[in-house]
């Protein structure tokens, strides 16, 4: 269930209570008449369905109460009521399945932005999985993929996609190039000083790596690998459950492969860096491609849900 807060012009709020009842799978609905001080208006309160979120939203945004109002939606993690458990059956469809879009969106958009923090943990990343390619160490490689925040960014260009949103597409790609950029010369610098002080070597880069040796080798396997993560993280994110994005993010060579390019580039070992960059486009393209199409996917399966739950309501 979520739980809707809604600061709602006086004149609009009979229509969004009748919008609210009328919405199959709300429930506890509240009206605080004249509450509000900043905007001032009324508070009003209820729960819904993550399956019924949707259209819910949509009607809230069609009276534009995101505009001359507030709409604020927190997750209930645990509730005590037959009216919930109530309002859940009568909800067509799965809460698991339900996407909501205006939070997915929303949710993309803050982890998509280039900000500092952004790019301080994309330099983290990539410098802890240089020491990880040099060192042969496949502990360190899985470090820096957990760290890494570029699934953000990617899962920002699907969403724009399959919502048409061109804004968000361009700062979604523009985190991603100024990120692994940044990253990657930051990372040639820190590879540079750390040959300086005789901790990096060109030998250690040359060695055979059994450990490490895929990230600058890319087969088909990286791109199946990269498109069951692009499906996975798609799935976490519009699910709820965050917690799988670990998962999804030790399991694609982006960052180690950009910490390895900066290496070689630091080395000269043309073979090498060019080899990671390959590795590293594969896995970006193929994580983009498999998240869209889920998105497209998800969708698609909502709507004839929705609409078959409809015709079988009907009297």
């Amino acid at each position: 269930m979520l739980h809707l807060r809604m600061i709602v012009p006086p004149d609009r709020t009979p229509s969004v209570v009748r919008l609210i009842e009328s919405t199959v799978g709300t429930t506890h609905l509240v009206v605080l008449a004249g509450a509000a001080r900043d905007p001032s208006g009324d508070l009003v309160l209820c729960d819904v369905a993550r399956e019924a979120a949707h259209e819910l939203l949509n009607g809230l945004r069609e009276l534009r109460i995101d505009e001359d109002g507030s709409i604020a939606v927190d997750d209930i993690d645990f509730s005590l009521s037959t009216r919930a458990d109530a309002a859940e059956r009568e909800a067509p469809g799965e809460p698991a399945d339900a996407v909501i879009w205006e939070q997915l969106a929303g949710a993309t958009h803050e982890e998509s932005t280039l900000s500092i923090t952004y790019s301080a943990f994309m330099i983290l990343a990539t410098m802890i999985a240089a020491c990880g390619v040099v060192l042969d160490n496949a502990v360190l490689i899985v470090g820096a993929m957990a760290v890494g925040p570029e699934f953000g960014p990617l899962a920002g260009v699907c969403t724009a996609i399959v919502q048409r949103r061109p804004k968000l597409a361009a700062r979604s790609l523009m985190a991603l190039f100024v990120g692994f950029t940044a990253a990657m010369v930051a990372t040639a610098v820190f590879s540079l000083g750390m040959d300086a002080l005789g901790l990096f070597s060109k030998e250690q880069l040359d060695a055979a790596r059994p450990q490490t040796s895929f990230i600058w080798q890319p087969d088909p396997f990286s791109f199946v690998v990269a498109l069951l993560a692009g499906v996975a993280g798609t799935l976490s994110l519009t699910s709820s459950k965050s917690g799988a994005l670990v998962g999804v993010a030790i399991s694609v060579t982006t960052v180690p492969a950009g910490a390895n390019a900066a290496v070689a580039l630091s080395y000269g070992d043309v073979g090498q860096m060019w080899g990671s960059i390959a590795q590293l486009t594969l896995n970006l393209f193929g994580i983009m491609l498999a998240g869209t199409l889920t998105l497209y996917g998800q969708k698609m399966l909502w709507r004839t849900k929705r609409g078959s739950w409809r015709r079988e309501s009907k009297p």
